[in-house]
Protein backbone atom coordinates (compact mmCIF):
# COMPACT_ATOMS: atom_id res chain seq x y z
CA UNK A 1 0.00 0.00 0.00
CA UNK A 2 1.04 3.78 -1.16
CA UNK A 3 0.83 6.33 1.54
CA UNK A 4 -2.21 7.78 -0.24
CA UNK A 5 -3.71 4.29 -0.01
CA UNK A 6 -2.60 4.57 4.23
CA UNK A 7 -4.29 7.55 4.53
CA UNK A 8 -7.42 7.18 2.91
CA UNK A 9 -8.03 3.73 5.62
CA UNK A 10 -7.04 5.55 8.51
CA UNK A 11 -9.02 8.21 7.41
CA UNK A 12 -12.13 5.97 6.91
CA UNK A 13 -11.54 3.72 9.91
CA UNK A 14 -11.94 7.44 11.64
CA UNK A 15 -15.06 7.89 10.04
CA UNK A 16 -16.83 4.84 11.55
CA UNK A 17 -15.76 5.43 14.94
CA UNK A 18 -17.08 9.49 14.30
CA UNK A 19 -20.84 8.08 13.70
CA UNK A 20 -21.05 6.92 17.53
CA UNK A 21 -22.28 9.11 20.07
CA UNK A 22 -20.46 8.60 23.08
CA UNK A 23 -21.57 10.13 26.89
CA UNK A 24 -19.85 10.23 29.40
CA UNK A 25 -22.35 9.00 32.69
CA UNK A 26 -19.95 9.22 35.84
CA UNK A 27 -16.50 9.92 36.67
CA UNK A 28 -15.71 8.71 40.30
CA UNK A 29 -12.64 8.62 42.44
CA UNK A 30 -12.00 5.49 43.79
CA UNK A 31 -9.76 4.19 46.52
CA UNK A 32 -7.49 1.60 47.08
CA UNK A 33 -6.27 1.12 50.60
CA UNK A 34 -2.87 -0.38 51.19
CA UNK A 35 0.00 -0.44 53.81
CA UNK A 36 1.15 3.31 53.22
CA UNK A 37 -2.39 4.90 53.01
CA UNK A 38 -4.90 5.31 49.93
CA UNK A 39 -4.04 4.85 46.48
CA UNK A 40 -6.57 7.43 44.25
CA UNK A 41 -8.02 6.87 40.93
CA UNK A 42 -10.55 7.70 38.64
CA UNK A 43 -13.23 5.57 37.43
CA UNK A 44 -14.81 6.74 34.13
CA UNK A 45 -18.28 4.78 32.93
CA UNK A 46 -19.19 5.81 29.09
CA UNK A 47 -21.58 4.74 26.92
CA UNK A 48 -21.21 4.48 22.95
CA UNK A 49 -24.45 3.65 20.49
CA UNK A 50 -24.96 5.28 16.99
CA UNK A 51 -28.45 6.02 18.04
CA UNK A 52 -30.13 2.91 15.41
CA UNK A 53 -29.96 0.35 18.09
CA UNK A 54 -26.43 -0.28 18.65
CA UNK A 55 -24.98 0.26 21.71
CA UNK A 56 -22.48 -0.67 24.43
CA UNK A 57 -20.58 0.62 27.33
CA UNK A 58 -17.27 0.53 28.94
CA UNK A 59 -15.43 1.26 32.68
CA UNK A 60 -12.22 2.72 32.70
CA UNK A 61 -9.65 3.12 35.70
CA UNK A 62 -6.97 5.37 35.77
CA UNK A 63 -4.80 8.65 37.43
CA UNK A 64 -6.00 10.72 35.56
CA UNK A 65 -9.39 11.15 33.90
CA UNK A 66 -8.51 11.48 30.52
CA UNK A 67 -6.99 8.47 30.29
CA UNK A 68 -9.95 6.60 32.19
CA UNK A 69 -12.08 8.23 29.48
CA UNK A 70 -9.65 6.93 26.75
CA UNK A 71 -9.84 3.34 28.28
CA UNK A 72 -13.62 3.57 28.94
CA UNK A 73 -14.18 4.44 25.24
CA UNK A 74 -12.00 1.82 23.84
CA UNK A 75 -13.50 -0.34 25.62
CA UNK A 76 -16.76 0.38 24.83
CA UNK A 77 -16.41 0.42 21.27
CA UNK A 78 -15.15 -3.29 21.48
CA UNK A 79 -18.07 -4.40 22.76
CA UNK A 80 -21.26 -3.47 20.68
CA UNK A 81 -24.35 -4.82 20.99
CA UNK A 82 -27.44 -4.78 18.67
CA UNK A 83 -30.95 -4.25 20.83
CA UNK A 84 -34.52 -5.00 19.20
CA UNK A 85 -36.57 -1.20 18.51
CA UNK A 86 -39.96 -0.73 17.38
CA UNK A 87 -39.64 2.91 15.81
CA UNK A 88 -39.03 5.62 17.89
CA UNK A 89 -40.01 3.26 21.25
CA UNK A 90 -39.29 -0.49 22.50
CA UNK A 91 -41.61 -3.43 21.08
CA UNK A 92 -42.80 -4.30 24.72
CA UNK A 93 -42.20 -4.01 28.38
CA UNK A 94 -39.15 -5.04 30.69
CA UNK A 95 -37.72 -5.12 34.03
CA UNK A 96 -33.84 -5.26 34.11
CA UNK A 97 -32.12 -5.93 37.37
CA UNK A 98 -28.68 -5.84 38.44
CA UNK A 99 -27.59 -5.99 42.23
CA UNK A 100 -30.15 -4.01 43.87
CA UNK A 101 -30.68 -1.93 41.16
CA UNK A 102 -34.04 -2.32 38.89
CA UNK A 103 -35.22 -0.46 35.85
CA UNK A 104 -38.27 -0.83 34.06
CA UNK A 105 -38.47 0.05 30.59
CA UNK A 106 -42.69 0.88 28.93
CA UNK A 107 -42.80 1.48 25.32
CA UNK A 108 -44.90 5.17 24.94
CA UNK A 109 -46.51 6.64 22.18
CA UNK A 110 -44.59 8.88 19.73
CA UNK A 111 -44.35 12.55 20.97
CA UNK A 112 -43.97 11.51 24.62
CA UNK A 113 -40.38 11.79 24.74
CA UNK A 114 -37.57 9.88 27.22
CA UNK A 115 -38.86 10.11 30.14
CA UNK A 116 -36.03 9.42 32.25
CA UNK A 117 -32.95 10.59 34.44
CA UNK A 118 -29.64 10.02 34.46
CA UNK A 119 -28.27 6.95 33.38
CA UNK A 120 -31.16 5.47 32.14
CA UNK A 121 -31.96 8.35 29.96
CA UNK A 122 -27.76 8.82 28.35
CA UNK A 123 -28.69 4.91 27.65
CA UNK A 124 -31.25 4.81 25.71
CA UNK A 125 -30.47 8.24 23.59
CA UNK A 126 -27.42 6.60 22.21
CA UNK A 127 -29.72 4.06 21.54
CA UNK A 128 -32.39 5.72 19.78
CA UNK A 129 -35.14 5.88 22.03
CA UNK A 130 -37.03 8.89 21.60
CA UNK A 131 -40.30 7.71 23.40
CA UNK A 132 -40.11 5.45 26.44
CA UNK A 133 -41.72 5.34 30.22
CA UNK A 134 -38.89 4.22 32.74
CA UNK A 135 -38.56 3.80 36.51
CA UNK A 136 -35.34 3.21 38.53
CA UNK A 137 -36.50 1.32 41.78
CA UNK A 138 -34.06 0.44 44.34
CA UNK A 139 -30.27 1.00 44.11
CA UNK A 140 -29.53 4.45 43.36
CA UNK A 141 -25.87 3.44 42.34
CA UNK A 142 -25.34 5.03 38.87
CA UNK A 143 -23.19 1.98 37.55
CA UNK A 144 -25.76 -0.83 38.88
CA UNK A 145 -28.69 1.15 37.21
CA UNK A 146 -26.82 1.69 33.83
CA UNK A 147 -25.65 -2.00 33.56
CA UNK A 148 -30.21 -2.74 34.70
CA UNK A 149 -30.85 -0.54 31.91
CA UNK A 150 -28.49 -2.33 29.56
CA UNK A 151 -29.78 -6.04 30.74
CA UNK A 152 -33.44 -4.73 29.90
CA UNK A 153 -32.61 -3.52 26.93
CA UNK A 154 -31.25 -6.78 26.08
CA UNK A 155 -34.28 -8.61 26.73
CA UNK A 156 -35.94 -6.95 24.09
CA UNK A 157 -37.72 -9.65 21.39
CA UNK A 158 -38.64 -8.29 17.87
CA UNK A 159 -42.64 -7.99 17.54
CA UNK A 160 -41.97 -10.78 14.65
CA UNK A 161 -40.33 -13.24 17.09
CA UNK A 162 -42.65 -12.69 19.84
CA UNK A 163 -45.47 -13.20 17.19
CA UNK A 164 -43.91 -16.27 16.20
CA UNK A 165 -43.24 -17.75 20.09
CA UNK A 166 -47.07 -17.15 20.79
CA UNK A 167 -48.34 -18.99 17.74
CA UNK A 168 -49.91 -14.85 16.74
CA UNK A 169 -50.12 -12.07 14.07
CA UNK A 170 -47.89 -9.80 14.34
CA UNK A 171 -50.66 -7.05 14.41
CA UNK A 172 -51.60 -8.53 17.73
CA UNK A 173 -48.91 -7.72 19.06
CA UNK A 174 -48.32 -4.16 18.06
CA UNK A 175 -48.76 -1.59 20.77
CA UNK A 176 -52.35 0.44 21.44
CA UNK A 177 -51.87 3.60 19.42
CA UNK A 178 -50.80 1.29 16.17
CA UNK A 179 -53.68 -0.89 16.45
CA UNK A 180 -55.93 1.92 16.39
CA UNK A 181 -54.57 3.67 13.07
CA UNK A 182 -54.46 0.45 11.46
CA UNK A 183 -58.03 -0.12 12.13
CA UNK A 184 -58.89 3.66 11.59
Amino acid sequence: MTDYENVNVEQQNFEAQDQFEERVIEIARVAKVVKGGRRFQFRVTVVVGDKRGTISMGVGKANAVPDAMRKASERARKSMRVVNLAGTTIPHEVLGKVGGARVMLKPASPGTGVIAAGGVRAVLEVAGVRDILTKSQGSANVLNVVQATFDALEQLKSPQQEAARRGKNVTELLPFWERRKKNA
